[in-house]
């Protein structure tokens, strides 16, 4: 039983949608889902996957517990996995069930009061579970299993130039993409700076800025991009369910967070074939390998990242695709859904047998 409460899409959202699936495919694992009615991630799982829904309105909603405590009951799972904060605040699991509760955690989040009471504890970094294990979790209990993406499909050349009319991009533009929630943390204050200061042309093609996401930085940062004289060449695409067409018209991804545990977008511009420069979060040290497979720049530096920008765009396209194709043997190699679901499977089974 794979349980979250929140009702918008965020990067532990779009992992549940992955995951839940794939792993109910996986040599006969059966699962249920468990999320708010109406939630966004629920409209995301296919349509044979075993959904409920428990309202969660909030981690403190007494009724959401008796809930999930009677669906435990009902369905006697194995596993119960919880996501974030809300979702494992309430869920409690009762004294009749032998039921294992894993919570797993894709931040570094307040322990006491929502994820000591779980059994066991899934971080996707190795900070995230030095951290889980120096707030007094016992170590044998924690696990760091990261993330996968899938492979996308091919988007047809034709969508793309209806895209690039749409958007009212040039056909010969180089498109810098990048894609998150619009809060302070993702950075994109910082990433319009660094923008304003590039050339409105690199070898003789222009250069526009592609920001797909929504939040409540989304006025605020409008007006930054007027003050800035870049609006002419930035687009606001505004929350994508389908990303993969806007990757695929962009010739370079940038992650310009202040704080990322992992990075799910570098994961995902990686597979989608993308050179990516990223700041120098707790993820992005964990996933880039610097000039190997990213480029990484310090935080909150919009001078920084302009000029190794500004590098990389003069470098050309050869020095992209070399970026690019490192970043998807990584993807490969390590970031695979065979590979991370075998984990979690392999997980669940030592701790039942425990």
């Amino acid at each position: 039983m794979h349980i979250i409460g929140s009702r918008e899409l965020g990067g532990a959202e779009s992992f549940y949608s992955r995951f839940v699936p794939a792993l109910s495919n996986f040599e006969g694992q059966e699962v249920v889902a468990v999320t708010r009615p109406g939630a966004m991630v629920a409209q995301t799982l296919p349509s044979d996957l075993t959904c409920q829904g428990v309202p969660m309105r909030s981690g403190w909603d007494l009724a959401s517990v008796v809930s999930i405590r009677r669906l435990i009951h009902r369905l006697r799972p194995d596993i119960v996995q919880t996501y974030m904060g809300r979702a494992t605040r309430l869920t409690r699991i009762p004294r009749s069930a032998s039921a294992v509760h894993v919570a797993r955690l894709g931040g570094f989040y307040k322990i006491d009061g929502y994820y000591r009471h779980a059994d066991a504890w899934v971080g996707n970094s190795k900070a995230l579970c030095d951290y889980l294990i120096r707030e007094g979790l016992p170590a044998q209990r924690v696990y760091r299993i990261g993330n996968f993406v899938e492979p996308p499909a091919p988007t047809p050349a034709s969508l793309i130039g209806a895209l690039r009319k749409q958007y009212e991009i040039p056909a010969d533009a180089i498109v810098l993409f990048s894609l998150g929630r619009l809060i302070p943390k993702k950075g994109f204050s910082d990433l319009l700076e660094a923008f304003a200061a590039l050339p409105t042309h690199i070898g003789g093609r222009p250069l526009f800025l592609v920001i797909a996401g929504d939040g409540p930085l989304c006025t605020k940062l409008a007006s930054q991009t007027a003050a800035l004289s870049i609006e002419h060449r930035t687009r606001w695409l505004g929350w994508q369910m389908q990303t993969t067409p806007i990757f695929h018209l962009a010739d370079i991804f940038i992650c310009p967070s202040r704080d990322e545990p992992l990075g799910n977008v570098i994961l995902e511009a990686w597979a989608h074939r993308l050179p990516v420069v990223s700041t120098d979060t707790v993820g992005a040290r964990e996933l880039i390998q610097a000039e190997d497979n990213g480029l990484v720049v310090a935080t909150g530096r919009p001078d920084e990242l302009a000029g190794c920008l500004r590098s990389l765009l003069t470098a050309g396209p050869t020095a992209w695709h070399r970026l690019a194709e490192r970043g998807a043997h990584t993807v490969r190699a390590h970031h695979s859904r065979a590979a991370v679901v075998g984990c979690y499977v392999a997980m669940y089974e030592g701790l039942v047998r425990r």
